[in-house]
């Protein structure tokens, strides 16, 4: 049977207003495509907030088991029809939801289960169906939803075949959701001991007491326009860390017998499979060589600063490897560049032409406090390198998880697997 055939209602996106008024008073969470991956991985934090009228509130907010597709975007490599499932968590979190109108939603019928529906869909997601259903106004795709769902077919199982395959990947998908969940709290840990050390300055004093709370000596800093404890230096971004940038890995293509390494770019830093394999010589030089514990930072675009956690990889141009240097230590430099990012993102964000990006110049322009003594860094890095090890482990756990996922999933769909 057609996918048309399944479904019981369409319901439709509203963007609505940023604030609220007399025709929109009604509050939502709106689910955009650009909210998809971070909802599969239980991250409901960048939904944002919008206002929409009584008609919409009445029609258009979303159940449990409905399910979203992005109907409008994509891109040469990555089609639209990406889909994202309302669950009982994210409802009970953002309450009132609806989706963008860049997206449309259903709801299937009660004898087939919106769990199996939704991996169907990302499995024929996976298999690059929708490319074919794709139309382009002023340059953005659209996916020609009747088309679609009146041509591909999806096999009409029993509903107890349904559940068991389901319940099957939700198994793995709820594993794969803890280790997310747990890796946000573990690095808000380090980043609450970071805050207590480096940004109230409650750092251990020789006598392992906080430093300010116990009358540790402050002076002002007319640099940075705020009181620091006396003895420390100002200095900029590149005094503690060096920033090497990237390969065009496209002139460095693996030949011969060589497998290449794995390119590591901006959509791959946070281990999000890409529908587009590329890979970069083996012998590329090591300071472009990424490996689990690296810090990386996508210096245009999305300007993100992370801990790479996915497997040796060779490091593509618009990300800086950065590598601690004059004897500071790289969890210390790793939180310093990362309390700093959203100055660069306002620096870039006020550039932006076509692609906000900063430069060598605004690194350079940086300015941050250094402790006057290497013990205080260091034995921060202590406290809380045993979390990072944690999130490195967690986030290879999930690695190991989708791609068994991966695997199983294309085999119950095609009937290749059974489930006793």
């Amino acid at each position: 049977m057609k996918l048309a055939e399944i479904i019981e209602k369409y319901i439709p996106g509203d963007w609505g207003n940023e604030v609220p008024g007399n025709e929109n008073p009604y509050q939502v969470s709106c689910i955009r495509g650009a909210d998809i991956v971070p909802i599969e991985n239980v991250d409901y934090s960048e939904i944002p907030y919008r206002y929409i009228s009584e008609r919409s509130y009445n029609t258009r907010l979303l159940s449990v088991g409905d399910i979203i597709i992005e109907k409008s975007g994509g891109s040469p490599t990555q089609s639209t029809g990406r889909v994202s499932i309302v669950t009982e968590d994210l409802l009970k979190e953002r309450q009132n939801i609806v989706c963008s109108n860049f997206c449309e939603a259903f709801r299937v019928k009660s004898s087939w289960n919106p769990w199996y529906v939704y991996y169907y869909f990302r499995f024929i997601y996976d298999q690059g169906v929708f490319f074919n259903f794709e139309g382009k106004t002023s340059g953005l795709k659209n996916l020609q939803m009747d088309n679609a769902f009146s041509s591909i077919e999806i096999e009409e199982f029993d509903r107890s075949i349904q559940d068991k395959v389901a319940n099957a990947i939700l198994d793995l998908d709820h594993k794969i959701a803890i280790n997310h969940q747990i890796n946000r709290k573990l690095e808000a840990m380090a980043k609450q001991i970071y805050d207590y050390w480096f940004v109230q300055f409650d750092f251990p004093d020789a006598n392992g007491r906080p430093y300010k709370t116990s009358g540790g000596k402050m002076v002002w800093n007319e640099t940075l326009k705020r009181e620091i404890p006396e003895g420390w230096e100002v200095k900029n971004l590149p005094y503690i860390a060096s920033f090497t940038n990237g390969l065009a890995c496209q002139r460095f293509r693996p030949t011969g017998d060589d497998c290449g390494l794995p390119v590591i770019k901006i959509s791959n830093m946070h281990g999000e499979k890409s529908n587009e394999k590329e890979f970069v010589k083996s012998d590329i030089p090591e300071s472009v060589k990424v490996y689990d514990g690296d810090i990386l930072f996508s210096w245009s675009a999305s300007l993100e600063v992370i801990i790479w956690a996915y497997g040796i990889g060779g490091l593509n141009q618009h990300i800086f490897k950065v590598t601690e240097k004059n004897g500071y230590s790289k969890y210390f430099v790793y939180h310093k560049l990362l309390g700093y990012v959203d100055q660069f993102r306002r620096i870039a964000q006020a550039r932006k032409t076509t692609m906000g990006h900063i430069t060598s110049d605004h690194l350079n322009q940086s300015t941050i406090e250094i402790p006057d003594n290497e013990i205080i860094y260091k034995s921060f890095d202590k406290e809380v390198a045993p979390i990072y090890s944690r999130i490195i482990s967690n986030s290879q756990e999930v690695i190991k998880l989708q791609g068994l996922k991966d695997f199983i999933l294309p085999l119950l769909m095609t009937g290749q697997v059974t489930i006793e």
